[in-house]
């Protein structure tokens, strides 16, 4: 079945759960890829804070971190959820580690 939908995807949260995007249907997804080690990483911040505003409002900032970026997240995903949530206090979804580019890019995180 060919993909029409954000919705129909699905991927691994950052704790292993499968994540439906389905469950976030109605709601305005704002899909990001991350890595820990960049100079952008503040934009953590923000980030949750859009979250926090605007969450009641029907907006959901998803995570999905990348080593593909001048391999700026080596960590494995429980370094990263730990890195994320004791520096910038991160409670948005987070999603397991990803491949953005080439031929293994998964759907939702590639750019």
């Amino acid at each position: 079945m060919a993909q029409t939908s954000v919705y129909d995807f699905e991927a691994l949260s950052i704790d292993g759960k499968p994540a439906h995007l389905s469950t976030q249907r109605g709601k305005v997804l704002l899909i990001v890829n991350t890595a820990s080690q960049c100079g952008f990483t503040p934009q953590f911040r923000g980030l949750e804070q859009l979250w926090k505003d605007y969450r009641d409002r029907g907006l959901v900032v998803i995570g999905f971190p990348s080593n593909e970026f001048g391999g700026q997240d080596p960590g494995d995903n429980g370094e990263i959820a730990s890195f994320c949530e004791m520096n910038y206090g991160v409670s948005f979804p987070m999603m397991g580690k990803v491949e953005v580019n080439g031929g293994n890019a998964h759907p939702c995180g590639s750019t």
